[in-house]
């Protein structure tokens, strides 16, 4: 404890710092008389305005108050607490005070902001608010962070760029890594391009080096195949439960296509999103990690016909699934996206067979796709194509059929516009004399060397026209005379508002990105999906991958649409906050949990019917004097110190540690009181 921590009997000693924020609160509230006022307030011992208490001098001033003045007890009234909270905790400790005995006041956001235009109120307004402050300083009680054991184990979810980034980075720094991707290949999405932009280096020999490095790693544990299906616990102690799907192959052989040519079953491949097709047994991209081959065991009628032909013992039809379970201290959801999929007859998706999605374009212009890279259709060349942007995106209400949970999806998906420009340049490329019209709503190319797509595409004669989001490009099958299968038609706002009609070959929809559905998972580990429905963080710039559930943090794409670099330096961020957590083997938490007092519970038990976090308070039976009982005992870990059991208690045997009910009385007493130093100072 530190030297200088108050005993619960001394008497209070507070320092009352008003900040200026370099005029966001001065400019509007009169700061030097609100200190005057405080000054004159009991238990106060010293009160100042500064124009930067953040700054070194103003944190100086309070270490200064506190070794000097006897200070044990600080109130500051500042901008918003989710900015300096840690910064003020931080003077207060090296000082030698207990952190928690500092309050904070959010004087900018709650006060100078909101009354810009009333300075006489708002110094008034900042005075009650800091007076509330000073009430709850003398209540305050030293407190000391929930402290647990830490397991130096990780688990990543998601076996793309994001899960593998984030495993390797994680494993490097001492850290064990069980990496679990559902489906039998590792790579996700990025195995399924050619080329990433804006380097144009060949995807899959990069990720291939990636999955080199995570697979040389010591420190890596990795079961594709395999899901979470069941997670109990808290941070520093998650019990996961995992079960993993049966290859029904082991390892390689030498004649894996007769094997494969032998399956009678024929089904779309996914991998090439449909353009082609695979058998029941089958590998899903030459250069696949793991090398094997696997059963597709929803459609494998189990005819033995591989077998016939495979060496004796590889392939297993009768192979079963396996569950087992793993203990981490902290989790990395790396869960991905799914490309949006169009309503059928959107654009005339699925209503004509010459309407594709951006996706399947890249698997068509892949050299190892399923027409080698020649830019065919049907067994005929491509020479007018047109590719719609916004496919999925920024959807207005009334005008796009909403999702399943009736919400459009009304947000940007980031990556399309640059996407779709280089697989125009892609498609200049392979068919020089193709015509290709780009129709969007708006470009952004916002990274790095994006925009040199734009340009280039520009230049290299991609015809653009602009549609108004309300004004959805329409796509018609062309007359049987004509020349070219489909006809697009669209309001250009590039030529003021003229209606074109565009004959094409080929329509290309730049769709979105989705999140993958993780409703499970979401279930499993309490954590919270945005409106947007990918996974939500705290605080987009504060804490930017981090959930509202100690110890799971995001990765990549299920947090939100992202490029390639995106979703890496968001791994990286996400392993940085992991090895933070556990390298130490203890998880500090903040100590504002419930505290039940023994003495007054009767073991009634409501608040554990109205507790919303799961086991974080329970009922105990206890035996003193042959007598037996029941006391409600909270587990810390589990607690988020909502408050909701102070409610409901019959007996008002819990409070919420630094946010009893005596302080929060004392704050309302104070709001509400008079101002008697107000005469003659405001």
């Amino acid at each position: 404890m530190p030297e200088k921590t108050p005993k619960n009997n001394e008497e209070p000693r507070i320092g009352v710092y008003v900040c200026n924020c370099g005029g966001n609160i001065g400019d509007v509230v009169e700061c030097e008389n609100v200190a005057r006022v405080l000054g004159k307030l009991p238990n106060v011992v010293t009160s100042h305005s500064h124009m930067f208490m953040c700054s070194d001098p103003g944190q100086k001033l309070i270490e200064e108050d506190i070794k000097g003045k006897g200070v044990n007890r600080v109130v500051v009234g500042a901008c918003s607490i989710f900015l300096h909270e840690q910064t003020f905790r931080g003077t207060v400790e090296r000082a030698g005070l207990n952190p928690y005995l500092y309050y904070h006041v959010g004087l900018r956001e709650q006060d100078s902001w909101v009354h810009h235009d009333h300075p006489k109120d708002a110094t008034e307004k900042a005075t009650r608010m800091m007076m509330a402050g000073v009430a709850k300083a003398r209540h305050m009680r030293p407190l000391e962070p929930v402290r647990l054991e830490a397991g130096k184990h990780a688990l990543v979810i998601g076996g793309g760029v994001a899960g593998l980034r984030a495993a390797l980075d994680i494993a490097r720094r001492g850290l064990q890594v069980t990496l679990v991707e559902k489906s039998h290949y590792l790579g996700g999405r990025m195995a399924q391009w050619e080329r990433v932009f804006p380097t144009n280096e060949e995807a899959r020999v990069l990720l291939k080096q990636l999955i080199d490095r995570v697979l040389a790693e010591p420190n890596i544990t990795i079961h594709t195949g395999a899901q979470v299906i069941g997670s109990q616990g808290y941070v520093g102690n998650f019990q996961v439960k995992i079960r993993q799907e049966p290859r029904g192959v082991r390892g390689t052989f030498p004649n894996e296509e007769e094997a494969i040519a032998v399956c009678p079953i024929k089904r779309r491949k996914r991998f090439d999103y449909g353009l082609s097709t695979r058998k029941a047994i089958y590998r899903s991209y030459t250069g696949s990690v793991p090398e094997s081959l696997v059963i597709d065991w929803e459609h494998c009628t189990k005819c033995g016909e591989c077998v016939k032909v495979a060496p004796e013992g590889m392939i297993d039809l009768n192979e079963e699934s396996r569950e087992f379970n793993v203990n981490v201290g902290a989790v990395v959801m790396a869960t991905g996206f799914t490309p949006y999929e169009p309503s059928y007859g959107e654009m005339g998706w699925k209503e004509f067979p010459e309407v594709i999605t951006l996706a399947q374009l890249h698997r068509l212009l892949d050299d190892e796709g399923p027409s080698q890279g020649k830019f065919y259709w049907n067994g005929h060349p491509v020479t007018d194509v047109a590719i719609i942007h916004c496919v999925g995106s920024r959807q207005i209400e009334g005008v796009h059929q909403p999702q399943p949970d009736g919400n459009v999806n009304n947000y940007c998906s980031r990556v399309c516009c640059t996407a779709s420009l280089s697989m125009a340049a892609l498609i200049r490329k392979k068919a020089p004399n193709a015509k290709v019209y780009d129709i969007y709503e708006d470009i952004r190319t916002y990274g790095r060397g994006h925009e040199d797509y734009y340009r280039n595409a520009g230049k290299g004669q991609v015809t653009f026209l602009r549609y108004f989001a309300e004004e959805i490009p329409e796509v018609v099958r062309a007359d049987e005379s004509a020349e070219r299968p489909l006809l697009v038609k669209v309001k250009d706002h590039l030529t003021w508002g003229e209606k074109i009609e565009l004959p094409v070959d080929l329509v290309v929809l730049a769709t979105g990105m989705m999140p993958n559905p993780v409703d499970d998972l979401i279930e499993m580990f309490k954590i919270a999906p945005g409106n947007d429905r990918f996974l939500l963080e705290v605080h987009p710039k504060l804490r930017p991958v981090e959930t509202a559930v100690n110890g799971i943090v995001l990765a990549g794409t299920a947090q939100g649409p992202m490029n390639i670099q995106e979703s890496c330096a968001a791994a990286g961020a996400a392993a940085s906050k992991v090895a933070a957590l556990l390298i130490q083997g203890q998880v500090e938490l903040e100590p504002f949990v419930a505290v039940v007092d023994p003495e007054l519970c009767t073991g009634s038990g409501e608040c554990i019917n109205h507790c919303p976090q799961e086991e974080a308070i329970a009922l105990e039976t206890f035996i003193e004097n042959d007598r037996t009982f029941q006391r409600a005992v909270v587990t810390p870990a589990n607690c988020n110190g909502c408050g909701v059991c102070v409610g409901v208690c019959p007996n008002r045997a819990i409070d919420v540690a630094g946010w009893r009910l005596d302080e929060f009385e004392a704050m309302v007493d104070a709001i509400t009181s008079e101002i008697p130093a107000l005469e003659g100072v405001l």
